[in-house]
């Protein structure tokens, strides 16, 4: 299976331009023979923007979650994206999964807020998100979930081989992507794939270096800062040979 990343400028509430820029990424993906596309965090309506976040969160199978599930359709390339929503007086940080087919395949809700002005605007989730895509036992996190090692440990101890990760990573952070990412992938014997902005919003400038990290701990692909758009063959990873592979959920010894 190949996955597709999208590193781009956040949007910062053009919804419409955002609904185009996916379009277009959705139909590039597709065209590489990507069977997944993940964009960064907070998408819609942008991630530094806690002016909108409350004002235009909107609930599961709103007029976004129909258009998000509309463009996967139309393009036969499944679709993974950050946006704010809500749920009565709670507003999440949140991601879906989309198949191919344009159905809603998976729903996460970030569960490690970060900094004041996320916790001012969610609530944090309570629950983890596995699914199958294309064969392969899938889960999200969000940007600051997966530089937990103990919310990896938890997806891998429930079969995950595949986590998919909407991010929101400042420059100043790329060990993130560098080092944290790919530890995680190697621990675990995990694929992450790890999409990220680029750019400015606000007074945030944002980092690039989306990636995708093997079981190996390798980089199948890793951009740059600037605005890239990545794609990977997961298939790659049946190349790597047992050796290199961590043994750690099977060793580990609790004391």
């Amino acid at each position: 299976m190949k996955i597709a990343l999208h590193q781009g400028p956040a949007i910062g509430g053009a919804t419409e331009e955002a609904f185009a820029v996916i379009e277009s990424r959705l139909a590039a993906a597709a065209a590489a023979g990507a069977r997944m596309a993940v964009f960064p965090e907070l998408y819609l309506p942008g991630y530094n923007r806690p002016d909108l976040h409350g004002a235009l969160a909107q609930p599961v199978d709103s007029a976004w979650d129909g258009r998000l599930a509309g463009l996967a359709r139309a393009a036969g390339c499944g679709l993974t994206i950050g946006w704010a929503e809500r749920d009565g007086d709670a507003v999440y940080n949140a991601a879906s999964c989309f198949s191919p087919a344009g159905e809603r395949i998976a729903h996460y809700r970030k569960i490690q807020l970060f900094g004041p002005m996320e916790n001012a605007s969610f609530r944090p989730g309570g629950d983890y998100c596995l699914f199958e895509l294309e064969g392969m036992k899938t889960a999200l996190l969000i940007c600051y979930d997966v530089e937990f090692a103990a919310h990896c440990r938890a997806l891998a101890e429930r079969g995950a081989d595949l986590i998919l990760v909407p991010t929101a990573n400042p420059a100043g952070f790329e060990y993130v992507s560098q080092i944290l990412v790919p530890a995680r992938a190697v621990e675990m014997g995990l694929t992450i794939a790890y999409a990220n902005y680029c750019g400015t919003e606000g007074d945030i400038a944002y980092g690039g270096h989306s990636v995708i990290a093997g079981p190996d701990g390798r980089a199948l692909v890793a951009a740059g800062p600037g605005e890239a758009f990545l794609v990977a063959d997961l298939a790659a990873n049946s190349a790597i040979p047992q050796t290199r592979l961590s043994r750690q959920l099977e060793d580990y010894r609790a004391l």
